[in-house]
């Protein structure tokens, strides 16, 4: 036990390793809150009766997408915190927003009824700021402390506490339910409240946290950079700190705000776009639409609800074990290659369910036994939401930390994520339409537009992976030269792959990732056993 202790002790003291486990469990808040936590709430006998809703389903899905609105804002609040008073405490007050907001979310309609749907509108807003301010501030701070090589697999692992957040918040609200009922109000308050843990614990711990050296060196704080560096790295963070001055050298004098970013004529326009393009692909795969409408997912496959109910947190479960493939693959096969193949993947998935959603509604016509086409199709859509999970989660959230100089990278983030709020507004509405009017037609809808992420992600996606900042800020000056967006026709396509150290020299030689055999490049993410 004491080895096991130490182990601990050490990886806690290690500052890298305690960057990624904070991020980890703040991604992990964002998980619970944004799916699981209102999913089974929604259908709560006593919470719509409450809200005074039980009678009005458009007022469901404006309670749950008022929250995103909140998000697309906070984005832009913090974003703008953390480049004056740096990242540490923007994530600081991103936390006490979310967990005001929670805490008015679990005792709307406790007192005043008459006013609780307010109540409730308002503490979904406000951890709405909190969580947006979230989303944007901790992969560009996670990023801004991980070496080059290792971005996608510290952004990749932070995501797979997102779905442990997702995982124990269905949990939790599937678990009241069962045991007290639809007609508890604890049943709703209960998933609600556990919440709390979240940004109260990581709050207490903010404070043990290194501030980002590159903000220190972009607010002229040498001596801090310094300490932090040395802090982070050890021996080696004088060479860092020679880099990262040298980088904001370069930058000096190149601030830039929102509208000039959305400027065609701006030198961040391209990198803006292919940010906007990222969140819109990520919505187009229809993987909002199967996390906050699972059950109703499985339903159409032919199940009953509360079959349809544990389906899906079977679902989730193992969303939560295969997210491990990603931090493996990220950094060793590079983030477009893993982007386009999981498009085909899910694009042939929503074809075969597709099949099976049709054989599940017309069963007794075809003769087939429904559970049948209910048991396949569950297979194929566990499959599809590990391919979803590996290739389309984390990585969207990374690439706009990569390409933006210091000066845009928190409003590219910000940026970010507004657009996946609003999308994910627009699935909260959509999403149960389309159930309604097209039933299991809608699988072929997600196929045909995950063929179309797929396809602008091969013409327009650069790769990122294994290079620094500064060099992939290096492939929208050669695009602009080129005059075209085209990854390929773009230094004669050299953007479309993936760099890797030569592990024949001393691993200063960047070298194509193709001479680089898979199983070394994967061996590489794993942790060394010493």
């Amino acid at each position: 036990m004491s080895f096991i202790a130490n182990h601990v002790r050490s990886a806690w003291n290690d500052k890298q390793t305690h960057v990624v486990a904070f991020s980890a469990t703040a991604i992990a808040l964002y998980g619970y809150d944004q799916v699981g936590m209102m999913s089974l709430i929604n259908t709560n006998e006593d919470y719509l009766s409450t809200m005074g809703i039980e009678e009005k389903p458009p007022i469901v899905g404006v309670v749950v997408a008022v929250y995103y609105l909140g998000t697309a804002v906070g984005a832009v609040l913090f974003s703008w915190l953390a480049d004056k008073l740096g990242r540490k405490k923007s994530i600081f007050f991103s936390l006490a927003s979310a967990s005001l907001g929670n805490l008015i979310m679990f005792v709307a309609g406790f007192k005043f009824q008459q006013i609780a749907l307010w109540v409730m509108l308002a503490g979904r807003v406000i951890m709405g700021l909190g969580v947006g301010g979230i989303d944007a501030v901790i992969p560009t701070y996670s990023s801004e402390l991980s070496a080059d090589d290792a971005r996608g697999k510290a952004l990749a692992q932070e995501f797979q506490s997102n779905i442990f957040g997702l995982v124990m918040a269905f949990g939790i609200n599937l678990g009241v339910t069962v045991a007290l009922g639809t007609s508890n109000q604890w049943a709703w308050r209960i998933p609600i409240i556990v919440m709390q843990v979240y940004p109260v614990a990581l709050m207490a711990l903010v404070d043990t946290l290194p501030e980002s050296p590159r903000w220190f060196i972009f607010n002229d704080k040498q001596d801090e950079a310094k300490a932090a560096l040395k802090q982070i790295y050890g021996d080696e963070g004088k060479q860092q700190y020679d880099d990262l001055v040298e980088a904001h050298e370069k930058e000096q004098g190149d601030s830039v705000g929102y509208f000039e970013m959305l400027n065609p004529y701006h030198p961040q326009f391209h990198a803006t776009m292919v940010t906007i393009m990222c969140q819109v692909n990520q919505a187009l795969t229809g993987y909002g639409a199967v996390s906050v409408y699972g059950p109703q997912i499985f339903q159409l496959l032919g199940f009953d609800t509360r079959t349809s109910e544990y389906i899906t947190l079977g679902n989730y479960t193992s969303y939560f074990f295969l997210m491990t493939l990603a931090w493996l693959l990220i950094d060793a096969l590079g983030r477009r290659k893993l982007l386009i193949q999981c498009s085909i993947l899910l694009s042939i998935s929503f074809l075969i369910l597709t099949v099976f959603g049709g054989l599940s509604e017309n069963s007794s016509k075809v003769d087939i036994p429904i559970i049948v086409p209910g048991i396949l199709g569950s297979i194929t859509l566990f499959f599809a939401t590990g391919a979803f999970g590996i290739g389309w989660l984390a990585t969207v959230w990374l690439i706009p930390t990569e390409i933006f100089p210091m000066t845009a990278r928190a409003q590219g983030t910000a940026i970010s994520v507004i657009i996946w709020g609003l999308a994910n507004f627009a699935i909260t509405f959509l999403t149960p339409v389309l159930f309604n009017n097209l039933s299991y037609f809608i699988f072929l809808v997600f196929a045909a537009t995950n063929a179309v992420a797929g396809l602008w992600t091969y013409l327009y996606l650069p790769e990122t992976g294994g290079r620094s900042f500064d060099d992939n800020q290096e492939f929208f000056k050669q695009a602009s030269e080129a005059k075209t967006w085209r990854v390929s026709k773009v230094a004669k396509g050299e953007w479309s792959k993936m760099l890797y150290p030569d592990p024949e020299s001393d691993g200063d030689r960047i070298v194509d990732a193709e001479r680089v055999p898979l199983l070394r490049r994967v061996q590489d993410q794993v942790p060394s056993a010493e």
